[in-house]
């Protein structure tokens, strides 16, 4: 266990987390809702501190991530827990677990981690991935800051649900989010996620006013999120407060964890995507091999990037990030990679 950031020691050997919006108020042993950061004799500590559900090499195109380094690779780590608790949760056998989960696992030192980074081949860097990373923030924060002294990137692949202050120390060190926002009803998070719209949505905004890069993942679940109405209200919300080139995926929904409903229909996510491609520049298809994923200059319709499922093939696109045939800038950080 490890000593945790943003807490608040309360009399009674009580203690309330600051790190996310649910400000959880434990008792002398109980977890939070992440079931990874748990009141040990007043401190709240983290039991997820170094624990990995997994370790890979990955496109970064699988983060999803299109517009950040494409074509390259990226080490990829996943831990334990989650402070949203989806009854559609895509990777629940790590994210809705049980704390005690945690003692059968050993602990993996930062150094260790960023040294694997830095040794692998054509590797830009450390992504924080598969289960919200949020909630092992500080081991999170050290890796970070390790893969900066070396020179690579760091990405992270997030809920959105954290607080102000812990998100303003992780800006200067994350060079890329993908955030996921599930839907633009409040009722959802909280009937469906155990959580609150707002905050996530403050989170995309901060994210996107910062010198970061932002792209967004919208699941699409039959019945539940995949009304025209919340649709215009979401992409007209992404253009004001995000910028018309803010980078959107439209992933398709299968049945997982609690929820039955059947797949997303093909014609639901053509018709998400003609839709937000009237105020979005950039709009792809996810979970779906079959829908063409390649970028074009939103200019000239000059092929820039072309995709085949997880593999990246930079075509007009000069080392200044710019479409060769038109010049038109275009966002993201191509400018930095090796084109």
């Amino acid at each position: 266990m490890y000593p945790a950031e943003y807490q608040e020691i309360l009399e009674d050997q009580k203690v309330r987390c600051r790190l996310c919006p649910h400000y959880c108020l434990l008792n002398d042993g109980e977890p939070g809702k992440c079931n990874v950061r748990v009141n040990r004799g007043g401190r709240l500590v983290s039991e997820g501190y170094g624990i990995l559900s997994g370790i890979s090499t990955d496109p970064i195109e699988k983060k999803p991530l299109y517009h950040f380094f494409p074509g390259s690779s990226i080490l990829s780590i996943g831990g334990f827990g989650c402070n949203m608790t989806c009854d559609y949760c895509q990777n629940y056998g790590i994210s809705q677990i049980d704390h005690r989960t945690l003692t059968h696992h050993p602990i993996r030192d930062p150094g260790d981690i960023v040294n694997k980074a830095v040794l692998h081949r054509d590797n830009i860097g450390l992504a924080y991935t598969y289960n919200e990373p949020s909630v092992y923030y500080e081991y999170m924060y050290h890796c970070a800051g390790l893969i900066r002294d070396h020179g690579l990137k760091n990405v992270m692949v997030t809920n959105g649900y954290i607080n102000r202050e812990p998100l303003e120390n992780l800006l200067p060190l994350i060079d890329a989010f993908n955030v996921d926002l599930k839907s633009m009803r409040n009722a959802f998070y909280r009937e469906r996620s155990g959580a609150t719209l707002k905050p996530v949505l403050d989170t995309i905004q901060r994210i996107a006013s910062s010198e970061s890069h932002l792209e967004i993942t919208f699941l699409i679940i039959p019945g539940q999120n995949d009304t025209m109405k919340e649709w215009d209200e979401m992409i007209g919300w992404l253009s004001d407060h995000c910028g018309p080139d803010t980078v959107l995926h439209v992933s398709r929904y299968f049945p997982r964890y609690r929820l039955n409903a059947p797949p997303t229909q093909l014609g639901t996510i053509n018709r998400f995507m003609k839709a937000a491609r009237e105020r979005l520049r950039f709009v792809y298809p996810g979970n779906v091999p079959s829908l063409e994923s390649n970028t074009y200059c939103p200019v000239c319709g000059n092929l820039l990037i072309e995709r085949n499922h997880y593999n990246a093939r930079i075509t007009g696109i000069d080392d200044s990030a710019n479409c060769t045939r038109c010049g038109h800038g275009i966002y993201g950080v191509f400018k930095n990679s090796n084109l």
